[in-house]
């Protein structure tokens, strides 16, 4: 078993017939200039010690080491043994608040941006946890399921913005109930880590929290936003032009109220974290994974490969040695057996 680490470089192999070419006309050039100098009989009484073969034999050896050299870059692996991995961890899915409110920029950039670089740095502490994303306002909407392709999983983050829920509020019950659609193994330890400013909070989060915990769901609630607040920033092209107002006039000042979420985390035995410094959250879920048992996910026999490339680079310098010390005249022991007809006729 054999596997190709960069393939892409193959296509260097394409230098090796530009090269074969460059040397056939330089070739017919110099037999051409040959011919108007004097016939061949009088160019090789002038040049008695020069080999035909020894040009070619020159360039193969050449073209030999360049094929190494792009082989290399290629680095082919080669399988020696299989080894039976297992994957232990746990399902994670990540519920945030996509409301308007979470535009305001009481912490930098606003409160979205927040709670996505929390969510990303946590990833980037997991191992081999699934994980899914679920994003809510005044409704909940499914954004990524319970994957282990955590690439995907940022790539999907970082697209989520406030317009993609139509519905405003923050219906912390719908996203409680459609994260727990995500998890797919009852026998998998679950948790769901649900990031909100806890405005406007709706009814029934209390309940969603009840039946979480009844399926055995832990929930870490993290609040992002200041108890001060601020305004919702109205923008256009990424510039300031207004604020959100309500309808009396007044600028909306929209605040966080870190109560509600506390009650979810009790209710469910997990934990509240304050989310405006993202290295305390991603430590304190990172101790919060540590408590939480592990499952094993799957079992499967794997390929173990181990890099060769190091066999061609050497071969490659090798040749690379002989050709710089390859000479054009003939070898006197190679010209006494005349296996090329290389001997003049006396």
């Amino acid at each position: 078993m054999y596997e190709l680490d960069e393939s892409k470089y193959l296509y260097l192999l394409g230098i090796l017939p530009v090269l074969v070419l460059i040397y056939l006309i330089n070739l017919w050039w110099q037999r051409k200039k040959q011919r108007e100098f004097g016939n061949a009989d009088l160019v090789k009484k002038l040049a008695p010690t020069r080999s035909v073969f020894k040009p070619v034999l020159k360039l193969v050896v050449l073209l030999l080491a360049l094929s190494c050299i792009v082989i290399a870059l290629v680095n082919p692996k080669i399988g020696t043994k299989t080894e039976t991995v297992k994957r232990e961890g746990i399902d994670i899915v990540f519920a945030i608040d996509v409301s308007k409110s979470m535009l305001a920029e009481d912490v930098a950039p606003n409160r979205l941006e927040k709670a996505k670089q929390i969510v990303s740095q946590t990833i980037n502490q997991l191992g081999n946890d699934r994980i899914g994303i679920v994003g809510y306002a005044g409704s909940a909407y499914p954004v990524l399921p319970i994957t282990s392709d955590y690439s995907v999983a940022k790539m999907f983050l970082q697209n989520m913005n406030t317009d993609m829920v139509s519905s405003q509020g923050t219906a912390i019950s719908d996203a409680l109930e459609l994260a727990a659609t995500f998890f797919d193994d009852p026998q998998t330890s679950k948790l769901v880590i649900l990031i909100s400013d806890g405005e406007d909070h709706g009814e029934g989060s209390a309940e969603a929290a009840k039946a979480a915990e009844e399926k055995g769901i832990k929930i870490i609630t993290v609040g992002v936003g200041t108890k001060k607040g601020g305004p919702i920033p109205i923008k256009q092209n990424g510039i300031t032009q207004s604020f959100k107002r309500d309808n009396q006039g007044e600028v909306v000042v929209t605040k966080m109220y870190p109560e509600q979420l506390k009650e979810i985390a009790e209710i469910t035995k997990g934990g509240y974290v304050y989310g405006n410094t993202s290295r305390e959250v991603t430590e304190y879920v990172k101790n919060a994974l540590e408590n939480i048992e592990k499952t094993e996910f799957e079992s499967k026999e794997v390929s173990l490969y181990e890099s060769q490339f190091q066999w061609f680079l050497g071969g490659a310098f090798l040749l690379l040695f002989i050709e710089l010390f390859m000479l054009e005249r003939r070898t006197e022991w190679i010209r006494k057996l005349n296996l090329f007809n290389e001997k003049e006729e006396q």
